[in-house]
């Protein structure tokens, strides 16, 4: 399995661990490997590729840091490297989703941003990379329609607004949190669990109202803060042990669509200490 990361995913001067993790995963890669995954770099994004999804004022905002309210509208400050920063992670989810369908799962190191907008950042979200890479692969031929997964802990609205008017991508969206919430349309549908006991319960009637069928390539946006111990969108009673059944349960309902996945890691876990 191809995972794609390059240093330049930390690049941003912005140091917390959204903007940090791929890089400590990747240190824990190099040094204690795991068998049949290949982390490989990929090529960097054009313009044109962010454009097709956001305002070209924003993304030049972004690229030259002027004006500043507007590049820093993610939340973190600006710097040159948060361009070559933002090309270079959101690249890594486009090159995952074109090794899916040929090999069937890869990944990124990289966040999925679901809540970038058109003409904004928002919640550390600088552009909509879910979205960036599903229009791309849609607009070059390589796919008909899309399903986006998302399973972090707070709501995609960033991802909903941008496809609203785009059939061809579906969201489904179970979160424990209700920041960014959204009103469904009908690509996307969002459901809020307020009870750990009912969370796998949620995960498992929100796939198979999805049929896997229907869609050449699922985007995974695989959150690991609805953990218990996430103080930004934790839920009490969900462990690492429900996180990973549900991920069994989502790549077990992949698998035996044969539809070919790509995951990014979503948001940070930012664990409670005592």
């Amino acid at each position: 399995m191809k995972l794609y990361y390059h240093p330049d995913y930390v690049a941003a001067a912005y140091g917390f661990d959204t903007t940090r993790k791929s890089g400590w995963i990747a240190d824990s890669l190099a040094s204690d490997p795991i068998e049949g995954v290949e982390v490989t770099a990929p090529t960097p994004l054009t313009v044109r590729d962010l454009t097709r999804v956001h305002d070209p004022e924003y993304v030049a905002a972004v690229r030259t840091g002027t004006p500043d309210w507007l590049a820093e509208s993610q939340g973190f400050d600006w710097v040159p490297a948060l361009w070559q920063m933002v090309l270079s992670s959101n690249s890594g989810v486009v090159a995952a989703a074109r090794s899916a369908l040929k090999e069937g799962v890869a990944g990124s190191l990289s966040s999925g941003l679901h809540h970038a907008r058109y003409d904004e950042g928002a919640g550390f979200c600088t552009f909509n990379v879910l979205v960036v890479a599903a229009k791309k692969l849609l607009h070059e031929g390589d796919v008909r329609s899309v399903l986006i997964l998302d399973f972090d802990a707070h709501c995609g609205g960033g991802t909903a607004q941008l496809i609203a008017d785009d059939e061809r991508i579906t969201q489904v969206d179970v979160s424990v949190s209700p920041f960014d919430r959204y009103p469904g349309h009908a690509n996307s549908n969002l459901t809020l669990v307020d009870n750990a006991d009912g969370y796998l319960t949620t995960i498992k009637d929100a796939l198979a109202r999805a049929d896997a069928t229907e869609f050449d390539l699922c985007l995974y946006n695989a959150g690991m803060d609805p953990y218990e111990g996430c103080v930004v969108g934790g839920l009490d009673g969900i462990t690492a042990d429900v996180l990973a059944r549900r991920e069994r349960m989502v790549f077990d309902w992949c698998r035996q669509a044969a539809l070919p996945t790509a995951f990014v890691l979503a948001k940070r876990v930012h664990q409670q200490h005592a």
